[in-house]
């Protein structure tokens, strides 16, 4: 084959390294001498030596060839062109259909020199490909979002084809039922959820299709449809993988099994009733990862980590935290024993129910069948040599009592309470019947939270918030930002502008001064008063302090702060 002259005129993958300050010509020099003594290609020796990343080679190949380099984050791809390439071959060269364009296929690959890999796609779609740049990771990413949902959002699904079998493997899977249209659309359904971030599945009967719901980042959204006739086979597959009856349909069931998906291990709660169009099942997936994280990651402005801190550090006494139901208490506990966890300590939590596993931590679960109880359990836990307590949830007097005599005893409680703000919570123990003077013996300090969505790195914009907005974010903070940032949706995040989520925070520490209003009988507004004199930021600011960072925006604090107001 004969070369052209734009080969013979075309710049070496080097020099457009140093071009671009990538790498300088001595760096160059050097690996040049390497790959001439091995049979690698220049570029793979870049990237072993840790001079350049795979995604820097991307660009710098992008130049070279004058192919252009696609941001797969702004592209929505239909389903009508991911029907061209098979699923299977997208994953097994890593590329990505992206258009047609006349009679060719635009085809987004991380090394379009692939000549193989090029013939082998024409072959299959029986079309000539035009090939484009992407980043190798992102095109995988790619596949999983697109492919992952079936080729292409919330279309009408009636049977979904089956993972490949090493990426989804429920416990107790029966081999023989591993075509059953229930089990592919169930384990459909799980590898999506999973991918997606999604913490809770729905699967809801209505009167003409099953409508199927995922929460991520704390918000339902819509994601597809089912045909009603697998109804009965997909909520039966359900109980049988979750140890439940499956002849029992009138009243409500719940269980749990687990999953590995791209290798990791992930448990699945499920919850099932009856409703008037049939049954309707909640799956909760638990991610492993998640109990491993740390309280820095959590949200904590430093300052208030330092307080919490402190807290952690005492030998006993009793933390609370307070919120409402999904605002991250049990994340927050779970980190802060996490933090504590030793050889040293005996830790014991008694759970309703149990979430996650901690490996080295003795870990109960509430059964009222056995006459397993918060207050049963902690009664029994005094004779079991604790040195650290978490109760999952103090919720009536004897429980309320038995935690506060075990922080005074020698021990470190730690427990959650539904109460909308730091002061409030020493209220809600009062109303629990605990005596106001054990209350200020046992309580070292309260915790409020809440939970809102981080704004998408991936898509992050500066935006002109709307006139209530700024207004609500004036009178907390006296003065507006040079900038308020938002997500402008991209496919990372699913066109929703977020991605994650964040805790606010309001701590108090007990002062003798807040103990002696307390005691004093002062209103909750007059001890509020005092705690943020002393220097507890309240919710409110600590949510507005992380929209002045461009964490989150100012709908999504009024949505999830502003609305449990004091």
């Amino acid at each position: 084959m004969s070369t052209t002259s734009e080969e013979l005129s075309r710049e070496s993958i080097g020099e457009v390294l140093v071009r671009i300050g990538l790498i300088d010509a001595g760096q160059m020099q050097e690996i040049n001498q390497i790959a001439g003594q091995g049979d690698k290609k220049l570029e793979e020796v870049l990237v072993e030596e840790g001079l350049i990343s795979p995604n820097d080679l991307v660009r710098a190949l992008s130049i070279q060839l004058k192919v252009p380099l696609i941001d797969l984050k702004r592209h929505n791809i239909s389903p009508e062109i991911l029907k061209l390439l098979p699923e299977e071959l997208a994953r097994k060269y890593n590329v990505l259909p992206l258009d047609v364009i006349g009679n060719s296929l635009a085809l987004v690959m991380g090394d379009t020199t692939d000549i193989a890999t090029i013939g082998d796609i024409a072959a299959v779609t029986k079309m000539r490909i035009e090939p484009m740049m992407g980043f190798p990771d992102e095109i995988r990413g790619a596949i999983e979002r697109n492919y992952g949902a079936g080729g292409g959002g919330g279309e009408e699904i009636t049977v979904l084809e089956a993972p490949p079998e090493e990426e989804v493997k429920p416990e107790q899977l029966l081999s023989e039922e591993t075509q059953a249209p229930a089990i592919r659309t169930l384990n459909r359904l799980i590898l999506q959820a999973i991918r997606s971030r999604a913490s809770d599945i729905h699967i809801e009967p209505q009167k003409d299709k099953i409508q199927v719901r995922y929460r991520i980042d704390g918000v339902l959204m819509d994601k597809m449809s089912l045909n009603l006739q697998i109804q009965d086979a997909l909520i039966s597959r359900l109980k049988i993988m979750s140890n439940m009856n499956i002849a029992e349909r009138r009243r409500p069931q719940d269980g749990q099994y687990a999953v590995n998906v791209d290798g990791k291990n992930t448990d699945i709660r499920v919850a099932c009733a009856n409703t008037v169009y049939g049954e309707m099942a909640v799956l909760r997936i638990l991610h492993k990862s998640a109990s491993l994280l740390k309280l820095v990651d959590l949200g904590f402005f430093p300052g208030t980590l330092e307080k919490y801190q402190q807290l952690l550090k005492l030998p006993f006494g009793m933390i609370l935290l307070g919120g409402p139901t999904g605002s991250g208490k049990t994340t927050t506990l779970y980190a802060s024993i996490n933090q504590l966890n030793s050889k040293e300590r005996n830790i014991m939590t008694i759970e309703d129910p149990v979430e996650y596993h901690l490996p080295g931590i003795n870990q109960f679960q509430v059964n009222p069948k056995a006459e397993v109880t918060f207050a049963s359990s902690l009664r029994a836990f005094m004779r079991l040599d604790p040195d650290i307590i978490l109760v999952g949830e103090i919720r009536d007097t004897e429980t309320a009592k038995i935690a506060i005599q075990a922080a005074l005893t020698g021990h470190l409680v730690f427990s959650s309470v539904h109460a909308n703000d730091a002061v409030g919570i020493l209220f809600r123990l009062q109303d629990l019947g605990a005596e106001s003077y054990l209350i200020c013996s046992a309580l070292a300090g309260t915790i409020s939270q809440r939970i809102v969505r981080r704004v998408c790195p991936h898509c992050r914009e500066t935006y002109q918030p709307a006139a209530e907005e700024l207004t609500a974010y004036k009178e907390e903070m006296g003065e507006l930002p040079d900038k308020f940032y938002r997500g402008a949706g991209c496919n990372l995040c699913g066109g929703t502008g977020f991605m994650g989520q964040c805790g606010i925070f309001e701590l108090m520490t007990l002062s003798e001064k807040v103990k002696q209003m307390f005691l004093e009988n002062a209103a909750a507004s007059q001890i509020r008063a005092q705690a943020i004199k002393e220097g507890m930021e309240p919710l409110k600011h600590d949510a507005m302090l992380k929209v002045k960072e461009g964490i989150t925006t100012i709908p999504e604090v009024l949505r999830n702060v502003y609305s449990s107001s004091y």
